[in-house]
C-alpha cells in the first residue's frame, strides 16, 4: 500500500528536484549531469575485502549524487529509479567484457533486509536493477534482472559498522534461492548495488552465487574469482583510487 501511494502522490504533489531541492524538475540538468556526466571506472575499496569482484561505479558518492540516491532509497522518490538505472547500466556496460561466457547479461542486486524494504515501501536496489535492465536492452543488449539472491539470517545495520565489522556481520548471510543456480547458468552474472561502502555486501553476494554454482556445477561458480559487478556511487576515495589509471 505504502508503494502504491508513493507513486500516486508523485504524480499530483508539487515536484522539486531529488538532487537539490529546486522545483520544477525530478531531476535537473545540473544534478543529471553529476550522476550521468562522468565516465564509469573500475573502483576499489580499501581495504578490499576478500572475493570482492571486480567492481565499476558510475559516480561518487557526494553533492548530487548522494541527495538523488538517499531521495529514491529513503523518501520514497521512485521517479528517479530511471535516471539512476541509466547510470548503473554504464557501470555494467565498462565491465561486460569482464563477466565471461555467453547469454545475456544477468543483473543480480544484492538484497535488502526484509524489514528494511517493509520501512520503505520498495526495494532500491531491485528497482534501480530494473531500470538499468531496461536501459540496457534499449541499447540491443540482452540483459534481464535475476533476484536470486536472499538473506538466510538476520543481520545488524551496518551504519556505523566499521569494514571489518560488516565483514564478520555479514558473512555466510547470503543464499541463492532454490532452483537459483540454473537461472544463473543462462547468462553472464553481473552483481548490482546501489552503493559501494566497505564492498563486504557485494563479497558476500559473489561467495554465495560461488558457493550455488559449486554446488551445482555451473557457471555461476566464476563470479566468486572473476565475476562483475556494478554500482551506482561509490566512496569518494574509492572512486579517486583509480582516476588516473583508467
Amino acid at each position: 500500500m505504502r508503494g502504491w501511494w508513493r507513486e500516486i502522490s508523485g504524480l499530483v504533489l508539487p515536484v522539486s528536484c531529488g538532487g537539490c531541492g529546486g522545483p520544477r524538475a525530478e531531476l535537473c540538468e545540473e544534478c543529471r549531469a553529476q550522476l550521468l556526466g562522468g565516465t564509469p571506472r573500475r573502483v576499489r575499496p580499501a581495504p578490499e575485502p576478500a572475493g570482492l569482484p571486480v567492481v565499476h561505479a558510475a559516480a561518487a558518492y557526494e553533492g548530487a549524487v548522494r541527495a538523488v540516491l538517499l531521495a529514491h532509497k529513503e523518501r520514497g522518490a521512485l521517479g528517479l529509479a530511471g535516471a539512476l538505472g541509466k547510470a548503473l547500466a554504464g557501470a555494467v556496460r565498462a565491465g561486460a567484457g569482464r563477466a565471461g561466457g555467453d547469454g545475456p547479461l544477468l543483473l543480480v542486486p544484492v538484497p535488502s533486509a526484509r524489514r528494511a524494504v517493509a520501512a520503505r515501501g520498495h526495494d532500491p536496489t531491485r528497482r534501480i536493477a530494473l531500470a538499468a535492465a531496461g536501459e540496457l536492452r534499449c541499447g540491443g543488449a540482452g540483459a534481464q534482472v535475476a533476484a536470486v539472491l536472499r538473506q538466510r539470517r538476520p543481520v545488524a545495520d551496518q551504519a556505523g559498522l566499521g569494514a571489518r565489522q560488516r565483514q564478520v556481520n555479514l558473512a555466510g548471510a547470503l543464499e541463492v534461492v532454490a532452483g537459483g543456480e540454473r537461472l544463473l547458468g543462462a547468462g553472464r552474472v553481473v552483481l548490482v548495488d546501489d552503493l559501494l561502502t566497505t564492498g563486504a555486501s557485494l563479497a558476500e553476494a559473489a561467495r554465495a552465487i560461488g558457493a550455488a554454482g559449486g554446488a551445482a556445477g555451473g557457471r555461476a561458480a566464476a563470479v566468486s574469482g572473476a565475476g562483475q559487478a556494478a554500482v551506482v556511487a561509490v566512496s569518494p576515495v574509492a572512486f579517486e583510487i583509480n582516476r588516473n589509471s583508467w
